[in-house]
């Protein structure tokens, strides 16, 4: 489609794909939405975006990132659920760590929810210093859908996009990544220093304005690491005046809510962790308190198209198992892991818990483990790493991501990839508790089984990060 071209959307359904080739210097890159009357969003609720994934209707739903050589970021729609009121569905993106200008093959097409088909597309070829982009909008015309291709940029990023659309922006910056992480075990790499983020330079294009007439649309295994089993270290639960009443549910990880009309500003900052920015302190973040969920989603070259994220049970397709291990304040130590059959607890030691769901591998949305942060005094450190279950024989062209979900902080969200050797088992990220203070630090480490032993790469991570097991044979997932 040319700028301005538009198209019929003559189902009630659809998928919204944002793409973009990845590479070196590559910036990442979110979409999102937002749902108008009038030219404004009638409250902050209408906007729709990886902090806010889901609209209050329910017709609209920021689905996540695919990785890959084409890296997609996906909304759904659907039509037929829009609210009568919405006159327009803006579909948007915004840059994370560089301009548009510096991406390449850049596009947002427009499928057919029920079998793929493409409806429409729209290549953006123009970009320059803009941070955030109004790449399309569905809108209702005389009782039909359709589709218009837009191309307008914006440089102050997608705070000042959503802003001009009629959003309470909490545009304060997440503060950067602590520049000096804890000691890392004996064999880490040491990373260089932080690098400092410059916000973008104030807009300077005319902000675009959807069609007064419009009516919107609505969006709508591999081979297991030898089983291990951590007897010795197994532990009675406190006695029961000791017992921990779980948070009230607005406290548990869903993800995020929606904000209520009038409420606080929308948050729109995440955290990346990098190799120069390994580290963050949920302490200093304000996440003291809560359930921190940890997500882990991944796709591999060679295992495309298996779902939403490559995942597909007893099809050959990739499933990786998320695990951790812990060591608590009075010295326990111990394991959150399906093949050990320790699934955890969040109201008891050790205040960890595998998501239920996950525990067979099946669930399109990756592997969940929950931690406890009222307990946050309890924890000494905990290692998160993950392992290949089946469906590859290692890391080599998978591409995973980890992302932390604690309260009163912003996304947390860390990258795996670039596997060279024979690893099957990789650290993602090592939390300890410095002082009281709660530290996240990036490991992003693949490690090899010893010499000769091919199933042993879990017991390499305890022994490089110091975790001293006695190591039985486990009896695999059930």
């Amino acid at each position: 489609m040319m700028k301005g071209a538009n198209v019929a959307v003559p189902m009630s359904a659809v998928r919204i794909e944002l793409g973009w080739q990845s590479g070196p210097g590559i910036p990442d890159a979110d979409a999102s939405a937002l749902l108008l009357v009038g030219g404004k969003v009638r409250s902050d609720n209408d906007f729709v975006f990886y902090n806010q994934p889901q609209h209050p209707s329910g017709a609209v739903r920021h689905e996540g990132k695919q990785q890959g050589p084409t890296v997609l970021d996906v909304l759904s729609v659907q039509l037929a659920q829009v609210e009568p009121q919405i006159e327009t569905i803006v579909v948007a993106a915004s840059s994370d760590g560089g301009t548009f200008g510096q991406f390449r093959g850049l596009y947002v097409r427009v499928l057919d929810a029920s079998n793929g088909a493409e409806v429409a597309r729209f290549d953006s070829t123009d970009a320059t210093t803009e941070t955030a982009f109004v790449l399309g909008e569905l809108y209702r015309r005389q009782g039909a859908w359709k589709f218009r291709a837009v191309g307008q940029g914006y440089d102050s990023g997608l705070a000042g996009l959503a802003t001009d659309f009629g959003i309470s922006v909490d545009d304060a910056p997440a503060p950067a990544a602590q520049q000096t992480p804890p000691p890392a075990p004996p064999q880490q790499f040491t990373p260089p220093p932080t690098q400092q983020y410059a916000p973008p330079p104030p807009p300077q294009q005319q902000p675009y304005a959807p069609p007064q007439q419009q009516y919107a649309p609505q969006p709508q295994q591999q081979y297991a690491p030898p089983p291990t089993q951590f007897a010795q270290q197994q532990y009675a639960p406190p006695p029961p005046q000791q017992q921990y009443a779980p948070p009230p549910p607005q406290q548990q990880y869903a993800p995020p809510p929606p904000p209520q009309g009038g409420g606080a500003p929308v948050n729109m900052s995440k955290i990346s962790l990098t190799k120069e920015a390994p580290s963050v302190s949920l302490t200093k973040q304000g996440a003291t308190r809560g359930t921190m969920r940890i997500n882990l989603n991944w796709t591999s070259q060679s295992h495309r198209g298996g779902g939403l994220f490559g995942r597909r049970r007893g099809g050959g397709g990739l499933d990786l198992d998320l695990s951790c291990f812990f060591e608590l304040a009075d010295g326990r130590i111990g394991s959150v892991r399906a093949l050990d059959r320790s699934f955890g607890a969040l109201d008891r030691p050790p205040f960890i818990q595998l998501d239920q769901d996950d525990r067979t591998g099946s669930s399109a949305t990756g592997e969940n483990l929950d931690i406890n942060l009222d307990f946050t005094a309890q924890f000494r450190r905990i290692l998160v790493f993950t392992s290949i279950y089946e469906g590859a024989n290692d890391f080599r062209g998978v591409h995973a991501t980890a992302t932390l979900y604690p309260l009163n902080c912003p996304p947390i969200e860390m990258t795996l990839d670039g596997c060279a050797d024979d690893s099957r088992d990789a650290v993602l990220a090592h939390i300890e508790n410095i002082n009281g203070e709660l530290v996240v630090r990036r490991e992003g480490t693949f490690i090899r089984p010893p010499a000769g032993r091919p199933c042993a790469g879990v017991m390499e991570i305890a022994r490089m990060y110091n975790w001293d097991f006695g190591f039985k044979a486990g009896r695999g997932k059930g």
